[in-house]
């Protein structure tokens, strides 16, 4: 989402904030005229090589999540639909937002006109917008899973997914085209610019708590609940009696080549301790060994597992976008008093795109299923 200070271009064009005119523009004319003369310095084509990896590394991510959902059967669920969508998403992101952000980002001006203008920032609020919004349906399906599990089973249908996908889409495009409305007369001569206009502090109000601060505190609500959710059914399913036991006898013979072994679950509350040591009973060494600590191992190594990947979720989408976010706000309302350098804004800015790499990383890491599907699908590529 593009909404940065650049070299101030003519008094109609689409300026969005204020700075410090006299060090601004002296910074900004000894900047062009150092590009007119020697063209790309190196830590520009450095910075071109960095964000262009960042961009095919999330083009190719998200078009592998992609194909995996469409070429594993398995994988054919509500759920993962939802998942496949954010991909596409964030492929939207990777394909008709980085490309041209990366140009801008590097030299510092735009040239590629008004209607290239419109159609970009169109396109970064709506499909930024969307990928956010994608993690909020995405955290609704798993807390009403985990919290209604018999009655949304009969719900979660691939057309609920299609409408959950419909309504995100909707609503970014209503964050994304109010803009337009009051979109300032065109510029006569070159568009040196391409930014929204924040003059409306209602709309940025708006757009800022549509876009991320209430999806951020809806994310925390729902994650929250669905940990607490998750542990007490964990000890919701815990026996309150101990009596079951898993035993494994070993039948002991004269002859060594006629031991038998069978395992069996039996009431055994006289034949062992709560140490589950052997005992001896007519040539039979039962060893008792307690199954509700094994289960209760399990049940803890997946809490652990749930958590971390909760944890992993909620932090990179708060790391990546928080920043930006918060710039975003804050600067129109003060105005004069505030001042950051460009290149805060654009790091803050490509910090939020890195989001769109990270979700398919963090969405199929944590997924067996998609996992063993992934590896598949590698192998078959390399097989071709």
């Amino acid at each position: 989402m593009e909404l940065q200070t650049r070299c101030p271009p003519a008094p109609d064009s689409l300026n969005v904030f204020q700075t410090n005119d006299s060090y601004h523009d002296k910074n900004c004319s000894n900047l062009e005229n150092y590009q007119l003369v020697s063209g790309l310095s190196s830590w520009q084509i450095i910075l071109t090589i960095i964000l262009a990896v960042i961009t095919l590394a999330t083009v190719l991510s998200n078009a592998f999540v992609i194909a995996t959902v469409y070429q594993t059967r398995k994988l054919h669920t509500p759920a993962n639909y939802l998942i496949a969508s954010l991909a596409f998403t964030d492929l939207l992101v990777a394909i008709l937002v980085m490309p041209i952000s990366t140009m801008y980002t590097v030299t510092g001006k735009w040239t590629l006109g008004q209607v290239v203008c419109d159609v970009w920032l169109s396109s970064d609020i709506t499909c930024c917008s969307a990928s956010i919004l994608h993690l909020c349906v995405i955290a609704l399906d798993r807390y009403w899973a985990i919290t209604d599990a018999v009655e949304y089973a009969k719900k979660r249908t691939p057309k609920r997914a299609a409408v959950m996908i419909v309504l995100v889409w909707v609503f970014s495009i209503s964050i994304s085209m109010p803009p337009f409305f009051w979109r300032q007369a065109k510029v006569e001569g070159e568009l040196s610019v391409c930014e929204v206009n924040s003059d409306h502090i209602l709309y940025t109000i708006y757009s800022t708590v549509g876009a991320f601060y209430f999806p951020t505190l809806l994310l925390i609500a729902l994650y929250g609940r669905i940990y607490v959710e998750a542990r007490s059914r964990i000890f919701k399913q815990s026996p309150k009696k101990t009596g079951k036991r898993l035993t494994r006898a070993h039948l002991i013979t004269d002859s060594p080549e006629s031991v038998s072994v069978s395992s069996l679950n039996s009431k055994a509350p006289d034949l062992s301790s709560e140490t589950g040591s052997p005992v001896y009973l007519n040539q039979v060494k039962v060893k008792v060994s307690d199954a509700l600590l094994e289960k209760k191992k399990i049940m803890a190594a997946r809490e652990r597992k749930a958590t971390k990947t909760l944890g992993i979720i909620l932090g990179a989408f708060i790391v990546c976008w928080l920043p930006f976010f918060i710039i975003t706000l804050v600067l129109p309302i003060c105005k004069e008093a505030c001042w950051f350098h460009v290149s805060i804004f654009d790091f803050f800015t490509w910090l939020g795109y890195l989001n769109s790499l990270i979700n398919p990383i963090i969405y199929t890491m944590s997924n067996e299923d998609f996992k063993q599907a992934f590896h598949k699908l590698m192998r078959f590529r390399c097989t071709c």
